[in-house]
């Protein structure tokens, strides 16, 4: 076992958004490992190191986006530093921190990732059935609140380590941790011979407390999004990209837009114009959950 898998797996990991994170330290070490041509020790860890910088305006930010057996999104941000120290190792350049970060450093960032998700894909497997990563850019953080946050550090101790922090949605954290909260279901479950008759002559729940806890919910604000299609594209490919290029999408015209809730399709329709603003005319719905009760 090398030095980086050896460090990347000291820490056991737990169930849920850890262990997902473990997959990515361990990935991280590998493809790193591969492009410097030796050990890139990395680790995660569940609080913010005291040395990370605060967010700032500099911060680059890309967006995972997971479909298949894990569904939900994830950010990561990485401050500039760390984003110039993995573009030259990934472009072969001397390692210059001084040198100015530019277009081309963030685009291979982005592109290490994708080759890191990969991986990650792979190793996940087991654990969670097929899925698919898909890394984009993020113009800024994410919209929602950070359901599970945990950091992976990589390199020697000292101004030189990097530092990515990894933000879970809602929905991903869930799902990360369903086996688990399908076990715990299974405890009660398993115990239900040994309940005494007059427990399991008990009066069933109010189904209005449920409907009444339910009712609470219908005016939290969700952020949603149209996806017209996807593509893609070789680094080099990206890199070329100027004003007035035209990137083909795999998705025709007459066909439906989806409509996104956290990464999660919920309808399809066709793009309208109302008031100069677009819209999406519904056409198709994917259910969300049972029929609300009237």
């Amino acid at each position: 076992m090398s030095e980086a898998t050896a460090t990347a797996a000291a820490a056991a990991p737990e169930p849920g958004p850890a262990e997902f994170l473990q997959i990515w330290a361990e990935s991280f070490s590998q493809v790193m490992g591969q492009i410097t041509g030796s050990p890139v020790a990395s680790a995660m860890a569940a609080e913010a190191p005291p040395d990370l910088a605060p967010a700032a305006e500099s911060d680059f930010w890309a967006m995972v986006t997971s479909t298949g057996g894990l569904r939900g999104e994830m950010a990561m941000r990485l401050g500039a530093a760390t984003v110039l120290r993995l573009a030259q190792a990934f472009m072969s350049e001397p390692a210059a921190p001084d040198v100015e970060l530019t277009g081309d450093h963030r685009e291979a960032v982005i592109e290490l990732l994708r080759q890191i998700a990969g991986i990650v894909a792979s190793g996940a497997k087991a654990r969670w059935g097929e899925i698919q990563l898909r890394v984009e850019v993020a113009p800024a953080a994410p919209s929602w609140p950070s359901a599970a946050t945990l950091w992976l550090q990589a390199g020697e101790e000292g101004p030189a380590r990097m530092t990515l922090e990894f933000a879970c949605s809602a929905a991903l954290a869930a799902e990360l941790r369903a086996e688990k909260a399908e076990a715990a279901k299974a405890a009660p479950a398993e115990a239900a011979p040994a309940i005494s008759n007059s427990a399991a002559s008990a009066p069933p729940a109010d189904s209005g407390q449920e409907t009444g806890a339910l009712d609470m919910l219908m005016d939290v604000q969700l952020t949603m999004t149209m996806r017209f299609g996807s593509r893609q594209m070789l680094l080099r490919e990206v890199l070329d990209l100027n004003p007035g290029a035209v990137v083909e999408l795999d998705r025709r015209v007459q066909e439906p837009v989806d409509l996104l809730l956290d990464g999660k399709l919920v309808a399809r329709g066709e793009v309208v114009v109302i008031d100069g603003s677009y819209g999406l005319r519904i056409t198709d719905v994917t259910a969300l959950g049972p029929p609300r009760a009237q």
